[in-house]
């Protein structure tokens, strides 16, 4: 029998590369967006690949629509064998500037809607014995650059979360991993919420710099998560700075705060051309 995975923010980007590396690998397909249009779209490519595909609408910031999207796998297959969480957005601003809506909002998405999908996958893998929980992060959930606090948070509570369910789920034979990748090219910028008008071109250009691409990145995600590795951090110079941080915190900070100056700078220089 065909093992399942359901993937929220599943339309485009890592989330349809990781649907593809699934697809490919033997796996169906239970696939959650916001986007719906975009997502069936996605849905009827891959059935013309010859793969076996569902989607359902998801807005991982409603309870009911997560806890929807796990029971139309089990409806749907009969079965659910893992469950990706990688619906997220992206915020930049520093503290005073970003408002607490904004706040709010990237919480509920990149942290409570983690939150929920483990929440409803947990209930059934305990019921069944077994399963799996990938929750993508980003290597802001371990680093701390200036002028990102609120994704930085949101992020590193992914993270935590991740860590704690590794050891809490594993008496109930559920494996949990965490990824956590540098910026590479893919729809995260087009939700971001900043209040420096630079700041999406920026991210652009961090983006298009990867040395990996989403579809690299999803594979290696697959690789690494049947292996039950707890970190997956895709790109070298993401471990690279992970290491860094974590042996030499003091030259780690330096960096972080002469990174914030130069923020600074850019900002006095923006005030007043403006």
């Amino acid at each position: 029998m065909k093992q399942v995975v359901a993937i929220t923010g599943a339309a485009g980007g890592l989330g349809r590369c990781l649907a593809e590396t699934y697809g490919k690998a033997g796996w169906s397909l239970m696939l959650g967006d916001i986007d719906v249009a975009q997502l069936n779209a996605t849905v009827a490519s891959l059935q013309k690949q010859g793969f076996a595909v569902s989607g359902q609408a998801c807005d991982v910031r409603q309870d009911e629509e997560v806890e929807g999207l796990v029971e139309a796998a089990y409806r749907i297959y009969g079965q659910l064998d893992c469950m990706i969480n990688n619906a997220g957005v992206a915020t930049a601003g520093a503290i005073d500037e970003l408002t607490l809506n904004d706040w709010r909002w990237v919480v509920d998405i990149n942290l409570m809607g983690v939150v929920r999908g483990c929440y409803a996958a947990a209930q059934r893998f305990k019921q069944q014995g077994h399963g799996q929980i990938i929750n993508i992060a980003s290597l802001a959930g371990l680093m701390t650059l200036p002028g990102m606090s609120a994704y930085n948070a949101s992020k590193a509570a992914v993270v935590s979360l991740t860590e704690t369910l590794y050891a809490e789920l594993a008496p109930y034979g559920i494996h949990v991993s965490v990824v956590c990748p540098s910026f590479f090219k893919t729809g995260l910028g087009n939700s971001l919420r900043s209040s420096d008008p630079g700041m999406k071109n920026f991210l652009e250009r961090l983006m298009a710099s990867s040395a990996l691409s989403a579809e690299a990145i999803a594979e290696l995600i697959f690789r690494q998560s049947q292996q039950h590795r707890l970190h997956i951090l895709p790109h070298r110079q993401g471990r690279r700075w992970w290491w860094m941080k974590r042996l030499l915190p003091g030259a780690y900070f330096k960096m972080m705060r002469q990174a914030a100056e130069k923020a600074r700078r850019r900002d006095q220089q923006r005030r007043h051309e403006g």
